[in-house]
């Protein structure tokens, strides 16, 4: 049945569905969304899942923060509407890719729980996976990979999160991963091993 969203558009049914293509793939297709603090390893621990995932035949992409800012966001700034609109960008590129059987792997420190739960809500239950990359903002500055605390820290860099702008941590995640204290293999591996619980991938 067709779908029509306003008087100019009509919704077109495609001739090869999800379905197809996850039977095709040999695995579901769903969101793995990564996201803390600045610092917190989202973008380490999501292109490390990826290389194992694509080292098993899994089709993935990863959607970083920074990369996404150069392209299809560069002309949002970080102001809170212009954080969710990013958010809902960053949420309809990734439901079009579940439809094209991708597992996607998205690292966006995406700090306002509205704006998760409203990507959350744009797909089936269990297809966003929220993995909340759990570390205090001391280490986080401590590590300071950008530098971008403490330009923050000096007033240059306005709005940042975790110390002129709020960071709101998910109250239920799917995954919570204390990226302090465990390694990237064993994160991954944890990860993993949800996954396969799910029943989301299949590999030895």
């Amino acid at each position: 049945m067709n779908k029509v969203t306003n008087q100019h558009t009509v919704w077109h049914d495609p001739s090869v569905y999800r379905k197809d293509r996850e039977e095709m793939n040999g695995h579901k297709s769903v969101i793995v969304w990564f996201t803390g603090l600045s610092g917190s390893g989202k973008s380490t621990l999501a292109y490390a899942l990826e290389d194992t995932l694509h080292k098993n035949n899994i089709r993935t992409f990863v959607l970083d923060g920074d990369n996404v800012r150069h392209g299809l966001c560069k002309d949002l700034g970080f102001s809170n509407d212009d954080r969710t609109e990013n958010i809902r960008r960053i949420g309809e590129v990734s439901n079009l890719m579940l439809e094209a059987g991708v597992i996607v792997l998205t690292a966006f420190i995406s700090p306002f729980i509205k704006d998760r739960n409203i990507v959350r809500e744009l797909v089936a239950e269990g297809e966003f996976i929220e993995v909340y990359c759990d570390v205090p903002l001391d280490v986080c500055e401590l590590r300071d990979v950008k530098g971008l605390y403490k330009k923050a820290r000096a007033g240059e860099v306005p709005e940042f999160t975790g110390i002129s702008s709020p960071y709101e941590a998910p109250n239920d995640p799917e995954i919570v991963i204390d990226t302090e204290n465990e390694s990237i293999e064993s994160s991954v591996e944890f990860i993993i091993a949800f996954l396969k619980e799910r029943q989301i991938i299949h590999f030895s």
